[in-house]
């Protein structure tokens, strides 16, 4: 899957470059000069992370790595784009979605502070924990777990804590909190089954699992598990319908007065 896509992603970058001369040079070092999909993901990432102290090289280096070991990762990465393709009535290109959508972004770079985190360097997960949600303004603890597919939509104040889980085929809208209720240890945060839309504002507390096929309205607080395929709403969340498609996620209807 990564070499057709790749050679789709080429195929839009040059597009661009005759449509958008401007752009030419940023399109040409970000994804014409390299040759695989990895490359380039590693080079953007690792540039937006960079600072005057951790350099992009060092950066790179370590996303590289992790590729190299961890090839699921990067099929994940394309999951990610694709599904905010065909989700996202705005995105037209894949291209798009990897140049300038901080919620894909912020994911990836997740993976690499997962990943760390994972294999015991804990601090420097930590660390790039910290840059990812300095740069994108997104927060996901290194150990919380999240599948493919997913979308964070516009993306900015959305908070993941540690033992959280985020299934494949998730669409999260802005500034939703997957959290705790207190300081309590241990299994603590939310589980998000396949196929779950969480509207914006939302906040999900405690260990508690929204089903599958679920809907989580805007702006709700959701303290206890939700069934599978049903719609929830209000402080604190009540069912209030069902979904109209099994997958929530993928159609975005975020008017729950429509189920």
């Amino acid at each position: 899957m990564s070499i057709e896509f790749w050679l789709q992603l080429k195929v839009e970058a040059e597009q661009l470059v005759n449509k958008e001369p401007l752009l030419s040079s940023y399109v040409h070092t970000c994804i014409l000069a390299h040759h695989n999909f990895e490359t380039t993901l590693s080079f953007i990432l690792s540039n937006k992370l960079a600072d005057n102290v951790m350099g992009s090289l060092s950066l790179r280096a370590m996303f590289e790595q992790s590729y190299l070991l961890h090839p699921k990762i990067v099929e994940a990465g394309i999951c990610d784009i694709q599904a905010v393709f065909n989700r996202d009535p705005a995105v037209h290109s894949f291209l798009t979605v990897l140049l300038n959508f901080k919620g894909f972004q912020a994911i990836q770079v997740h993976r690499l502070a997962n990943q760390l985190w994972i294999a015991g360097r804990k601090d420097l997960a930590l660390f790039i924990q910290s840059r990812n949600s300095e740069v994108f303004s997104v927060d996901i603890h290194p150990a919380a777990t999240i599948g493919q597919g997913v979308m964070f939509d516009h993306a900015t104040g959305v908070v993941v804590g540690e033992t959280a889980v985020i299934e494949n085929n998730v669409s999260i809208m802005q500034s939703v909190t997957l959290g705790g209720t207190g300081n309590e240890a241990g299994d603590r945060h939310p589980k998000v089954r396949e196929g779950v839309m969480i509207g914006a504002g939302a906040k999900i507390l405690g260990n508690i699992v929204i089903g599958e096929g679920a809907k989580v309205g805007a702006g709700s607080v959701v303290l206890s598990d939700v069934p599978a395929h049903v719609t929830v709403a209000g402080i604190p969340a009540k069912i209030v319908g069902r979904p109209t498609c099994q997958k929530p996620c993928e159609t975005m209807q975020q008017n729950i007065l429509k189920d």
